[in-house]
């Protein structure tokens, strides 16, 4: 399916189509870090940990299709979470629309590649370690200020 020119300037989140919904992801994988909150009253914490389906060289879910069902905290984004959340990145491509701002230079829809986030420094690429390789005991050690 061919996505419209700009389409993400001329509808908002809701009237998104499955397609356009996806491909508004820049890949960064930023919403797949563990994150720490020990209470609500508290900051959340973010973590240089991702889930172990993460590709770590394409920042790509490897089971995109099953994460809900393999992770069940697996977040599932919608329009008034992108709105909401107070852990998406400020260049997630959901949370700037949600917000009616344009998507940065490096997003894949201007560029025109999936790698532009990843070149562009804007994603978790080489910043990361898998949950299977850290004790989960260790995850407070794992705290980074990187995040946004």
């Amino acid at each position: 399916m061919t996505l419209e020119k700009e389409f993400w300037k001329k509808k908002s989140l809701e009237q998104f189509t499955p397609e356009e919904w996806e491909a508004l992801c820049d890949g960064c994988s930023k919403c797949c870090l563990f994150k720490l909150q020990e209470s609500p009253d508290e900051p959340i914490k973010f973590t240089n940990v991702v889930c172990r389906y993460m590709d770590m060289e394409t920042c790509v879910c490897t089971d995109y299709v099953h994460r809900h069902q393999n992770v069940p905290d697996c977040v599932y984004l919608t329009p008034k979470l992108a709105r909401e959340a107070n852990w998406l990145p400020k260049t997630c491509a959901y949370y700037l629309i949600a917000h009616g701002q344009d998507l940065p230079w490096w997003h894949p829809l201007k560029t025109g590649s999936r790698t532009s986030t990843k070149r562009a420094g804007a994603s978790v690429f080489g910043k990361v370690v898998s949950e299977s390789d850290i004790d989960s005991e260790d995850l407070e050690d794992m705290v980074v200020d990187w995040f946004i």
